[in-house]
């Protein structure tokens, strides 16, 4: 049984704020830690909306989440898609978002999802089986250039050119007798350790996140879903909550609610992102990177969506 413990719980109810009757949406419904919060926060009287692409999790989410009845609908779609979602349940105004980002507790300790490395297993990495491109498939396909951008923006890796050559010479030599010798999470994490520097962290770790980003296109979905997201919390008052894990999501957080800001739509509520407790990340090392930003609506207009 896989253990799952919302992260930043507490917090995230501090600022969402859950009241009876209200309208929200767990766009990042996972295993339904976050959403079942809201819920009896709201003493079981809001509706709540839960977006999960992953079948497996929304499948768990929905047997969690069971005793509250008609009151939850689960989409199983992509965030990105929130403006479509909301549209197609004729839902025009909502009382709170979260997005809970990164990969969820039941991908991480599935080893057969080859997320981590800690066990060998296909190099796959998607967060939905609708998505048609494995990691493996990546490393195969992308050529060196795209391969060291990948790296770069992704995983912040500053040996990207060395790990994108050393991948072209290895494909060279040994793509013709194997399709791809890197096709497990080992073989690749392997790989890595003998080309990239040694730290604090295993050498690999920053790889694995730009492959996971690239193959399911978080940053993007991030700032699609971000784009247009105050138009759907009610006026005035309605509040969205972002949990994120690493300096690439949260600064696409930071920047789209400075700029909602500075447009008069949201007030932002977190001058600097909270952070998990020293007593939480105890219980939950996974925590340990975890940043929240939260913002208010401030208009009394809902304005048109903008492309």
């Amino acid at each position: 049984m896989i253990e799952h413990r919302p992260v930043l719980l507490r917090e995230t109810l501090e600022y969402l704020r859950p009241r009876p009757g209200g309208v929200y949406v767990d766009a990042t419904l996972g295993l339904g830690g976050h959403a079942e919060a809201i819920l009896r926060a709201a003493e079981g009287t809001a509706r709540l909306i839960g977006v999960e692409w992953d079948d497996e999790a929304a499948d768990r989410a929905e047997a969690r989440l069971k005793e509250f009845g008609a009151a939850v609908t689960v989409v199983r779609r992509n965030f990105a898609e929130l403006d479509a979602i909301l549209d197609a349940l004729d839902v025009r105004a909502v009382d709170g978002l979260l997005f809970d980002l990164g990969v969820s507790s039941l991908q991480l300790d599935d080893p057969s999802r080859g997320f981590s490395f800690m066990a060998d297993a296909p190099l796959d990495m998607r967060m939905s089986r609708m998505t048609v491109r494995t990691a493996a498939a990546l490393l195969s396909t992308l050529g060196e250039r795209e391969l060291e951008q990948v790296f770069r923006q992704y995983g912040e890796e500053p040996r990207a050119r060395a790990l994108a050559r050393a991948l072209g010479r290895l494909r060279k030599v040994r793509f013709a007798e194997s399709a791809n010798p890197l096709r497990s999470t080992r073989a690749l994490a392997a790989f890595v350790a003998r080309h990239a520097r040694r730290g604090r962290v295993h050498p690999a770790t920053r790889v694995f996140q730009a492959l996971r980003i690239a193959v399911n296109d978080e940053l993007e979905n991030l700032k699609k879903a971000l784009r247009n997201v105050d138009t759907h919390m009610a006026a005035p008052g309605g509040r969205i909550v972002v949990i994120s894990f690493h300096s690439l999501e949260d600064r696409i957080v930071k920047t789209a609610f400075r700029e909602r800001a500075r447009a008069g739509l949201v007030r932002v509520l977190t001058r600097k992102p909270i952070r998990p407790s020293a007593e939480e990340i105890e219980v939950n090392p996974r925590a340990r990177s975890a940043r929240l930003r939260a913002a208010e609506r401030t208009e009394t207009e809902l304005p048109s969506p903008k492309g």
